[in-house]
């Protein structure tokens, strides 16, 4: 679906303007928004499609929003999210009876998600639901039992959150490392303040092409969702990342009700596609890799 005009979150104005754009564009009452996905689904009218994805761009950013803590551009992620709206607003059925905004709301936080795993080297292919749980919900579990400072947590915390969360106590401590960010020198390495990180800082730094080998790796796996993504067909792809990917998987249940099949053939839909994807991943990483296991041996 091709928009035209939308507002861009330019370096200069940053988001305080981008906010300001596009509340300018008027939300929609149920009657317009009906009549509006009417003549876009049946007419393929794109001043309609144009008006339903502007009128929620607010909804984009403020989703986008909760995704700041984890490092990357503000504007990169609300761009990823208005990809997710445009996607939700192309294969809405207004006769179903809901608003376009509980729809898109899927669709919005899958594209953003899809994004951050793209960007983030830490969610490997072989990572379970589980652990990508764990990515997307340390910091809300650490918020419930106020560990919100930075460093390790302590004992009693990690397996509080392990327990919550259905994970390995190691994977929270290791994930909670790395989604933490660089701590300070200045740290002290104990309570009473005897020592800080600094004082036993030792060059044991990788070795250049061992950092170059390694972020060729990582473009490969990323390379290789990409690919295997594309394998699957719409309501695959709406299936496997509203209960793979999702921050809060949806139920069988409601997508049986938006797709009008039974809660058994939605599970056997996931099945398949996620199978499809572990196969897809295999091959695309194959094919990826052997021109450089191909190569001599320096």
């Amino acid at each position: 679906m091709a928009i035209a005009s939308l507002p861009v979150m330019s370096a200069e104005g940053g988001l305080s303007r981008y906010l300001d754009e596009i509340r300018k564009f008027p939300m929609l009452e149920p009657n317009e928004e009906f009549m509006l996905a009417k003549r876009w689904r049946e007419h393929g009218d794109r001043d309609a499609a144009h008006r339903l994805v502007t009128s929620h761009l607010r909804l984009v950013a403020k989703i986008a929003m909760g995704y700041r803590g984890y490092g990357l551009p503000i504007g990169e992620v609300v761009s990823e999210g208005n990809v997710g709206l445009m996607q939700a607003v192309k294969r809405f059925e207004p006769d179903k009876g809901f608003r376009l905004a509980t729809y898109a709301m899927w669709w919005i936080k899958a594209s953003i998600q899809e994004y951050i795993l793209r960007s983030w080297s830490l969610v490997k292919m072989g990572t379970t639901a589980n652990q990508k749980k764990l990515f997307f919900n340390l910091r809300k579990a650490k918020s419930k039992i106020s560990a919100l400072g930075e460093g390790d947590l302590r004992p009693e915390q990690v397996k509080t959150i392990a327990t919550k969360l259905g994970v390995n106590e190691q994977d929270v401590i290791d994930m909670n490392r790395r989604l933490g960010g660089d701590a300070s020198l200045n740290t002290p390495l104990r309570e009473d303040g005897d020592g800080e990180w600094q004082d036993w800082l030792v060059d044991d730094s990788e070795s250049q092409e061992r950092r170059y080998a390694e972020s060729q790796e990582s473009d490969n796996r990323h390379s290789a969702l990409r690919e295997a993504l594309d394998v699957l067909n719409p309501r695959e792809r709406r299936i496997f990342e509203a209960r793979r990917l999702a921050e809060d998987p949806i139920t069988l249940e409601e997508l049986s009700e938006e797709f009008n099949v039974s809660r058994e053939r939605v599970r056997q839909i996931e099945v398949r596609a996620f199978e499809k994807v572990q196969d897809a991943v295999k091959k695309a990483l194959t094919r990826i890799e052997a021109p450089r296991a191909a190569l001599p041996a320096a």
